[in-house]
């Protein structure tokens, strides 16, 4: 199993509304890097789900119900997107500074490449958000 983060938000698609939905597919990502990312998203990894430039927190828990297939919102074949469905919402949001100040988590993708709206974790940083929202 793999661990991702993916960035939305909040007015253009908020965790509350990704609950009401139930599942979405995960489209507009137009960075080459971010669409390899999902690329390499597998049926059953877990997702942070990340509320960014406002709130700036990770909010929740997802999981990939359906691999990469092409971006019905674009006929371009360059891009992506994979279905999430909503696992569990933390029961404290952990913040970017937060995160900025654990020293565990000092390498994050989320600290080294901010802009980035999709990317991949390491077990231990997954676990260790998880750790911060409990």
């Amino acid at each position: 199993m793999n661990y991702w983060l993916v960035k939305s938000e909040p007015h253009k698609y908020s965790w509350e509304k990704f609950n009401q939905d139930g599942r979405t597919f995960w489209d507009g990502v137009r960075n080459y890097q971010a669409r390899n990312n999902l690329r390499e998203m597998k049926e059953g990894d877990l997702v942070l789900f990340y509320h960014s430039n406002e709130g700036k927190e990770v909010v929740g828990i997802a999981k990939v119900v359906k691999e990469s297939y092409q971006d019905p919102t674009t006929t371009d074949p360059n891009w992506l997107v994979v279905d999430l469905s909503p696992v569990e919402t933390l029961k404290k949001t952990v913040t970017l500074e937060q995160i900025k100040a654990d020293e565990r988590l000092k390498d994050i993708g989320l600290v080294r490449q901010g802009r980035l709206s999709v990317m991949g974790m390491k077990r231990e940083e997954f676990d260790r958000i998880i750790e911060l929202g409990s």
